[in-house]
């Protein structure tokens, strides 16, 4: 199987797709393209052999061959006429907006490109997180309560210490822990630089938190469950760091009963509506009860350190990817029409 990891794009976690990429390169055992989307929306081919971080902090990456998005895939400009990069399936690896709001998913679709990574629905559904809350409790899984404030609003109903994070984004980019009340101004105004509107949820101190990646081949295939060491919550440099592990990391000491129940919530949560992803999902025990904290659709590296054979689980992804329903245009209601007037 020969996969083009399509990586970059125009968003605050720009940089962590670069560093996704970079990690992908080692631990994805199969024939790579690499596309880099730069913040301008272009396309660039960039060698395997210089997927290294200098090359877009820099901006050497606008001497490699630019590429072309079309029907049917990418194109480069030949001798003569344009020539279709030879891929198999791609791999959506841009965090962030353009990869985790659904613009890449669109594109894909509509110029009939395969691609492991969230559909249209399933991002707009994990893009913002009051959607996901929506969206968990329909599937009858628990979140903590939370209320949502808008650019200009300051007045919170949740009970300090809380927690602010920006409605649309991830790495912990822009988000706060508010122990205190004086403590509230400052990180709304530094939320609201990321984004207009807010989701404030209270700070559970020493939760439990457990994160479990998967997809559906032709049946689950889960990784293996994690319990993240941290302090209070992951902040932007510690999953900046994060996103670039490559190595397998050892499994949460959890019952099996517990491990049961997890792998069900995060199947209630997959459904069918994140058929073709990989995804990881975050979730907090509090008292017993699983509470969904956040989907992840394009996790870091995509979450390849919690899996034992992440080659196999990509591979076996890919050959059951869903396909678009064709839809047959043959115009007889017009023709109908015309008949009927004498055209």
């Amino acid at each position: 199987m020969k996969y083009a990891i399509v990586f970059g794009g125009m968003s605050y976690e720009h940089e962590i797709s670069i560093v996704s990429a970079i990690a992908l390169k080692d631990v994805l055992k199969s024939d790579l393209l690499f596309i880099f989307c730069d913040a301008d929306r272009e396309f660039y081919l960039i060698p395997v052999a210089k997927m290294k971080s200098k090359l877009f902090s820099s901006g050497e990456y606008r001497k490699e061959t630019k590429l072309t998005l079309k029907n049917g895939g990418f194109y480069q400009k030949a001798l003569l006429k344009e020539k279709q990069l030879d891929f198999d399936v791609a791999i959506n690896l841009v965090h962030g907006g353009d990869g985790e709001d659904g613009k890449f998913a669109a594109l894909f679709t509509f110029f009939g490109i395969p691609f492991i990574g969230p559909r249209v629905e399933a991002s707009v559904l994990s893009f913002n997180k009051l959607y996901t809350k929506w969206y968990a409790r329909e599937y009858g899984i628990d979140v903590l309560d939370y209320e949502v404030l808008h650019k200009g609003e300051y007045s919170v109903k949740t009970p300090c210490p809380f927690i602010i994070k920006p409605l649309r984004l991830g790495s912990s980019i822009g988000v706060s822990i508010v122990k205190e009340e004086s403590e509230l101004e400052y990180a709304l105004d530094v939320a609201y630089e990321f984004d207009d509107a807010v989701l404030i949820e209270p700070f559970v101190e020493g939760v439990k938190e457990y994160n479990l990646a998967g997809c559906k081949a032709e049946t689950f295939l889960f990784s293996i469950v994690e319990e993240p060491h941290k302090e209070e919550f992951l902040d932007f440099d510690k999953k900046y760091l994060d996103f670039s592990r490559t190595k397998q990391v050892l499994a949460a000491d959890i019952s099996e009963e517990l491990k049961k129940r997890l792998h069900e919530a995060f199947k209630k949560i997959y459904n069918t509506h994140f058929e073709g992803a990989l995804i990881r999902c975050d979730f907090f025990v509090i008292d017993d009860k699983i509470y969904l904290n956040e989907i992840n659709p394009i996790p870091g590296s995509y979450a390849n350190y919690l899996f034992e054979d992440f080659t196999s689980v990509v591979n076996q992804l890919a050959a059951h990817l869903p396909k678009e329903r064709r839809i047959p245009v043959d115009y007889t209601y017009i023709h109908s029409i015309q008949k009927a007037k004498g055209k």
